[in-house]
């Protein structure tokens, strides 16, 4: 089961707390629980196309079926694997940034379990897919892995973030972000293999680079700024 209570909108309320966390998510894009919340009253058509597509994969089935959360009791094996491997990556991501997996906001607005754990799951990879694609935690990373998130589960949150993030750029960052990471992202996207159907737990121990070659996963671009 997915932690926290779930709350059941009508039609008008779910807008208007879109909006809101819209709005919200505007003034402050660190606020995690807002552009949560936009995600999920926004992206339920988008969450079904994803939850289907893991029912006909093999490994998507797997990940279904077990339920696994990205949390610090499951995954604080990885800070103490070999360097080369995916796992230790993603462990030095983490702790580089004094990040916590466990901070992750609980999904509130899915109407099922299957939806609210998939919706949890996106939102849980998110540190995976910086992981492997070798990308910043500053606007310009965080621009750049949103387009990829919208190629691979067209959700509309992913969409408006880069919109607002764009429109926070220095003149310095957005032709930065537009003539090199956004075209790169766009490609990336379209190259790698379904990145929800993978059960990245179970991959931890193989070796960075393996995983990316095999995934389709194309490291940012490095760009001297």
């Amino acid at each position: 089961m997915v932690e926290g209570a779930r709350v059941r909108l009508r039609g008008w309320q779910q807008a208007a707390v879109a909006l809101g966390s819209a709005v919200g998510a505007l003034v402050d894009p660190r606020r995690a629980d807002l552009i949560a919340a936009l995600g999920e009253t926004t992206g339920k058509p988008a969450f079904e196309r994803v939850l289907e597509r893991m029912k006909r994969n093999p490994e998507g089935r797997e990940i279904l079926l077990d339920r696994p959360r990205v949390i610090s009791k499951n995954v604080g094996h990885a800070w103490d694997l070999p360097e080369n491997t995916f796992g230790a990556a993603y462990a030095k991501f983490m702790g580089s940034r004094n990040f916590s997996p466990d901070d992750r906001p609980p999904v509130r607005f899915m109407e099922t379990e299957e939806l609210a754990y998939v919706a949890m799951r996106a939102r849980e990879v998110h540190d995976f897919w910086h992981t492997l694609f070798g990308l910043p935690t500053n606007l310009i990373g965080e621009s750049a892995l949103k387009v990829i998130e919208f190629e691979q589960m067209l959700l509309p949150m992913c969409f408006m973030s880069v919109i607002g993030g764009t429109a926070r750029f220095t003149d310095k960052q957005r032709s930065l972000f537009y003539q090199h990471y956004f075209p790169w992202a766009v490609r990336a996207g379209m190259k790698s293999t379904d990145l929800m159907c993978v059960y990245y737990e179970k991959h931890f121990h193989e070796d960075l680079d393996d995983v990316r070659q095999r995934w389709g996963i194309i490291p940012a671009p490095s760009i001297q700024r």
